[in-house]
């Protein structure tokens, strides 16, 4: 039998055997275990952020679980069950890779992004953005309705017009920030989205470049207090200009080791 098959089949075992007998896996919903499946998914981000490929190894158990979960419950309510889950993300795929599985020819990668954006819509989508979850994170939001956009020819052809519209984006804000307006807001998300589009024509992930942002300054930070307690002072104490003593410390430090 194929080790592959065999391990899955397995798995399949162990979570009709839970459901059966253990008493915290039996009271188990959709319900409820999507706030889990929430938490499963950001664990599995972190371990890819910190390239921890052990946990990443782990983590990927953890979200197939949960997904052998939802199709145990699933056929337990006679909605759908693992293998209708299974044949029909194959079907999709088969459907949405007709230059693998048909006669389409396709030059680069955003040929079988744009064909399948296309085939979606054939398939009685009304609206190219529709599978964008509405739960998103913001910036994760903004670059697939982007790329979605992209999919169908919406899209800048040089990459000076898109940052000449950041600049222009910029502006605008910065004219409502001096006045205090009420559409200070609306121009500063303005400004985010048309960064997060030039992100794009750079070959940049806005959210891991965003992530490994926070994951540095929280660092530097943490590094700042080290220095800050270990000479017996208070950091609510200091000054800026003092705290930005210590903080160019860290930076410094930290640069010597990355």
């Amino acid at each position: 039998m194929d080790p592959r098959l065999e391990a899955f089949e397995r798995l399949l075992t162990i979570m009709d055997e839970l459901r059966e007998k253990c008493p915290w896996d039996q009271k188990q919903t959709f319900a409820s275990l999507r706030h889990l499946t929430i938490e499963e998914t950001y664990e599995l981000t972190d371990a890819i952020l910190d390239e921890d490929w052990n946990s990443l190894e782990g983590e990927i158990g953890d979200i197939l679980l949960h997904m052998v979960f939802y199709s145990k419950i699933g056929s337990e309510q006679k909605l759908f069950d693992i293998s209708s889950v299974l044949n029909k993300i194959c079907d999709k795929l088969v459907h949405r890779h007709p230059h693998i599985y048909g006669d389409v020819k396709v030059q680069n990668e955003e040929e079988v992004k744009q064909n399948w954006e296309k085939l979606k819509l054939k398939e009685g989508k009304k609206s190219v953005l529709e599978g964008v979850p509405k739960s998103l994170p913001a910036m994760v939001k903004a670059m697939r309705i982007q790329e979605k956009a992209k999919g169908i020819g919406f899209e800048w052809s040089d990459k000076k017009d898109v940052w000449a519209k950041v600049k222009e984006e910029l502006n605008e804000f910065e004219i409502e920030a001096e006045n205090q307006s009420d559409k200070m807001e609306e121009e500063f998300g303005d400004l985010l989205f048309s960064l997060v589009n030039y992100s794009r024509f750079v070959d940049i992930n806005p959210e891991d470049a965003l992530g490994k942002t926070n994951i540095k300054f929280q660092k530097r930070f943490q590094l700042m207090e080290t220095y800050i307690i270990d000479e017996g002072l208070n950091i609510s104490d200091l000054t800026l200009e003092e705290l930005d003593v210590y903080w160019e410390k860290a930076k410094v430090e930290l640069r010597k080791t990355s």
